[in-house]
């Protein structure tokens, strides 16, 4: 089976106060099949975020390669990048990022209307993923009128909306109490099986790390698998 994403011997570095480089990534390999749920565990610090900023084309590597369905983000364009991070990459932070001016249906609507898909056409798919993540019935609330788990589901079907080949998440549910945590865990543990989407998430959260099929933690900038009751970082 092909991976959905790839990144070969990935290096990321940074020049420090004094002058001195800082390798924050260091030979980094990875592969994500469609329909994988990866998650990333590891310390503060120790580069996660960063890993998936360059794994969602939104930062550049200091070294090595990253390729989602078998094209390189080197190879290709600002125009042709912009486009990936729009139609191929769904994202989810921590904090969900809505356009707060607009209701929850028309903010993942926002992503195909960027696209070029027609209001017609965009709406019917945002009303079935907000359906999906259990929205139906908030769909013309503004975020300002939503609970912040129902904040963060509009921001997973907002991530939806382009039915992108990977979606990547950053602690999504770092800002979250436990329940509407567990809420959204459970949402995620089935999106890359029903979406046929490679899923990799960020966090310190050991209930949705256990849930992905593969647990890989960044340790002194590589990426080490997680056998089976092993201890999380």
């Amino acid at each position: 089976m092909t991976a959905i994403l790839e990144a070969r011997s990935l290096r990321k570095t940074y020049r420090g106060g004094d002058g001195s480089e800082i390798d924050v990534l260091s030979e980094v390999d990875l592969e994500v099949e469609r329909g994988e749920f990866v998650a990333i565990v590891g310390a503060s610090g120790s580069g996660k975020s960063t890993l998936l900023h360059l794994l969602g084309a939104l930062d550049v590597p200091t070294g090595g390669i990253v390729r989602l369905e078998g094209e390189s983000y080197a190879s290709q364009t600002a125009d042709q990048l912009a486009a990936v991070r729009n139609r191929k990459i769904g994202f989810v932070f921590q904090f969900h990022h809505l356009l707060r001016e607009f209701t929850a249906l028309e903010n993942v609507m926002m992503p195909l209307l960027i696209a070029g898909v027609s209001e017609g056409e965009a709406r019917p798919r945002a009303e079935e993923l907000l359906s999906a993540v259990g929205l139906a019935g908030r769909m013309s609330h503004r975020p300002a009128a939503l609970s912040g788990g129902e904040q963060q589901r509009t921001a997973v079907a907002r991530a939806l909306a382009t039915n992108p080949v990977m979606v990547l998440a950053d602690e999504p549910s770092g800002n979250l109490d436990h329940a509407n945590s567990e809420r959204l865990h459970q949402l995620f543990s089935h999106l890359a099986r029903e979406f046929s989407t490679a899923l990799v998430v960020v966090t310190h959260n050991r209930s949705l790390a256990t849930r992905a099929d593969r647990i890989l933690s960044l340790e002194d900038g590589h990426l080490v698998p997680l056998d089976d009751g092993e201890t999380l970082p």
